[in-house]
């Protein structure tokens, strides 16, 4: 199923890369916390890829973390890649240039979210890594944004007697461990926190979304520009609905952070059904029994 305009998705990422420092902010804390994760696991990781790097922002906040020894960078965007110092190389998420069993590690920083076969990617991921390497990747929730995209749809509707998808749908966390597995990933793990984002103006939400490169790229978006009365009246209501008492809105962020391992026989194995020595009966049983 093709979601997402990938050339649109290029063209915003090319046109926000010369001043993406200026709108990094929830790149920079949400990759923080991703390669802080990397300093929970024990294992060295000499040669990894970070996939959908933009400008390098990763490589910038490593530092010596996680065990990376070399981290080459990977997006779909030529002009990002020309703002970066890494070594890498241009190429899209959906059709990966490594050989099987080349890399260590591959991470992603909320990225993965703008591609249509995440299953086809996570397989090419999975063939890419090492036995015993790991996938660590964040990208958006379904929870995210749910105010600016509440707010659009009232409008549009109220205005323009119809609705369009204004903003991107995101994967739910329920089907992000499936996603993992469905790609042959081994110990998949997904959890999720919220970043609530506060903002004087949700205009100024919308031009730090433009900023970052995270524009509408729905294939099924009305392709002219929203009318000015539906915007005004959108902002209105997300002032209206969310507004605290201090006058200034939240912009909700849901972030999943997905963990898996490539398939290797030294990994920890479940034990087959009937290979159990202590039946679970003397956990549950009651003390009359």
């Amino acid at each position: 199923m093709t979601v997402f305009n990938r050339q649109v998705v290029r063209q915003h990422r090319d046109r926000a890369a010369s001043n993406l420092t200026e709108h990094d902010f929830l790149f920079r804390e949400v990759g923080t916390r991703l390669l802080d994760r990397l300093d929970d696991v024990i294992a060295k990781f000499p040669v990894a890829v970070d996939l959908g790097c933009r400008t390098g922002l990763l490589a910038e906040l490593r530092d010596s973390q996680g065990g990376i020894e070399s981290l080459y960078g990977c997006d779909l965007s030529e002009r990002m890649m020309a703002h970066s110092a890494m070594s890498g190389a241009v190429a899209d998420e959906e059709a990966l240039p490594f050989a099987d069993a080349a890399l260590d590690l591959v991470i992603s920083n909320l990225s993965l979210h703008w591609v249509n076969d995440l299953p086809g990617c996570m397989t090419q991921v999975r063939r890419a890594l090492k036995p015993d390497g790991l996938f660590l990747a964040t990208m958006f929730g379904g929870e995210t944004l749910h105010e600016l995209r509440a707010v659009l749809s009232e409008a549009e509707i109220a205005v323009q007697g119809g609705l369009s998808p204004r903003v991107s749908p995101f994967t739910d966390i329920r089907d992000a461990g499936a996603l993992l597995q469905r790609a042959g990933f081994a110990l998949p793990v997904v959890d999720t926190e919220t970043i609530t984002v506060s903002y004087s103006d949700p205009l100024k939400l919308l031009h730090d979304l433009r900023g970052m490169g995270e524009a509408n790229a729905v294939m099924e978006r009305r392709l002219t520009a929203m009318r000015r009365e539906t915007m005004m009246m959108a902002m209105q209501l997300y002032m209206e609905k969310y507004a605290g008492d201090d006058g200034r809105v939240p912009a909700t962020f849901q972030i999943l952070t997905l963990s898996g391992w490539a398939p290797s026989p030294t990994q920890q194995q479940p034990l087959k059904p009937g290979q159990g020595e202590t039946s679970l009966t003397k956990f549950l049983a009651n003390d009359g029994d």
